[in-house]
């Protein structure tokens, strides 16, 4: 029935109905078990976003309260009582400034929220010509075509590019493939950034980042103090500034949100993915009170803003992002994550010496590890080669789940793993880059 009925998303079907599907049936702490009762690690949280782990009592819980009481109402002019709560605590624990909340079911869609926030801000406030955004080569800000409009991975976006708005393009300070390191790598970005911005700060509505880890592209770290000063060119020029913490929000990176590494305060961030926990899909657009006036008026001004889902602000999602709330404030979650982050560093040292380990990147619980075809030279990997696919196979053989951006390898385990756990699973993270890349041999 899943070969024949349901198609999956970053995914070429046809290679994968030639392969043995993996078909999940529950969930029980940090691991998953199959249809045939096979279990294994989960090593990157159902895509980044679990967090307490699977099937949490009080997660359950928390759901189950909800639901004996409704599961749903709008907030097209109404509110619900979950939803309400859930704005108040988030308030209360992003950076500073950022007073309204704004719901939506994705990261995806809270990007496309944001972007439309801040086009419409200077439209409201009548300033023309402010309707550009700069995004950062290599990001991904999610699928919608707003998102997509402001993302630079050419793999996924490029067959859309005819149909999306354009946006300028400025490096991402990535260390590794720059030949002047992570010095150079940095002065290049803001280089590229001030003088886009002294040339045309009187067109651009936003730059949009994403906040000290790029994912999607492979797990890139930004130097120390690249953020905070991209932060600062944006006040200088009368920019706003988007986080998309969709990714490294709560207590990935080490901080509640990578934002808090270098007291960043942005104008709009968008959160995602761990904010239920991994439960249900809720996601928000969090907006400074300056961004929020610009819409507050008498309605013949058309200064509403007219956007929203259905599910926006759903109950049952807003009670379990509570409960998840609730649980990283008893078990200390943030400062957990940095113990084990360190436990991590230690136990993937030994690869950094290996001929195919180019490099390891980390942040917090955010790990990727890059694998090349000459370490000297950094030659990469062929497309054909399937390095990173062959590698989360083998991985999955041993009892691990992970999925690979291209050469680069993830492992980002729910934050609740305990040391054993990461031991785990960094043996078997270890055992799988040793077997594809040197055939198994330790020497």
């Amino acid at each position: 029935m899943n070969k024949d009925h349901l198609w999956h998303p970053f995914t070429q079907m046809k290679d994968y109905n030639n392969s043995d599907p993996l078909i999940i049936e529950r969930g029980e702490g940090i691991m998953l078990y199959d249809v045939q009762g096979r279990a294994y690690y989960d090593g990157f949280s159902s895509v980044w976003l679990n967090v307490h782990g699977h099937n949490v009592p009080e997660l359950n819980q928390a759901i189950t309260e909800q639901l004996g009481r409704v599961a749903h109402s709008t907030l097209l002019g109404m509110a619900n009582v979950p939803a309400i709560e859930l704005a108040e605590k988030l308030v209360g624990i992003t950076p500073e400034g950022l007073n309204k909340v704004f719901y939506s079911d994705s990261g995806a869609t809270g990007v496309e929220i944001a972007i439309k926030m801040a086009f419409q801000y200077w439209h409201n406030k009548g300033i023309q010509g402010k309707t550009k955004f700069i995004t950062m080569n290599q990001a991904y800000h999610g699928d919608t075509v707003g998102a997509v409009s402001v993302g630079a991975i050419p793999l996924y976006h490029d067959v859309f590019r005819p149909m999306l708005f354009p946006s300028h393009v400025i490096p991402y300070p990535y260390s590794y493939r720059h030949d002047g390191g992570e010095t150079k790598a940095m002065e290049d970005t803001l280089t590229a950034l001030r003088n886009l911005l002294e040339t045309r700060a009187d067109e651009i509505a936003a730059l949009i980042v994403e906040p000290i880890v790029q994912g999607a592209s492979g797990i890139i770290v930004m130097p120390p103090g690249c953020l905070s000063q991209m932060a600062n060119l944006c006040r200088k020029y009368g920019v706003l500034l988007i986080a998309d913490e969709v990714a490294t929000g709560f207590g990935r990176t080490g901080a509640m949100f990578a934002c808090d590494l270098e007291d960043v305060s942005p104008d709009l961030m968008v959160i995602g993915k761990g904010l239920t926990g991994g439960y249900l899909p809720v996601a928000a657009t969090l907006a400074t009170d300056e961004v929020y006036e610009a819409f507050y008026a008498d309605y013949q001004e058309q200064k509403t803003f007219f956007h929203g889902h259905s599910y926006t602000g759903n109950p049952l999602g807003c009670a379990v992002a509570l409960a998840s709330l609730k649980l990283f404030e008893e078990r200390n979650m943030v400062e957990g994550v940095r113990a084990k982050a360190s436990f991590v560093e230690h136990k993937l040292a030994a690869l950094k010496d290996r001929p195919h380990v180019g490099e390891i990147r980390q942040k917090g619980l955010m790990i990727g590890i890059e694998l090349v075809r000459d370490k000297i030279s950094r030659e990469t990997y062929d497309w054909a080669d399937r390095i990173g696919v062959r590698t989360s196979l083998r991985a999955r053989e041993l009892g691990m789940l992970t999925r690979p951006l291209g050469n680069v390898i993830v492992f980002i385990p729910p934050l609740v793993s305990s040391e054993a756990e990461l031991d785990a699973m960094t043996d078997i993270l270890e055992a799988s880059i040793l077997h594809v890349t040197e055939g198994g041999q330790v020497t």
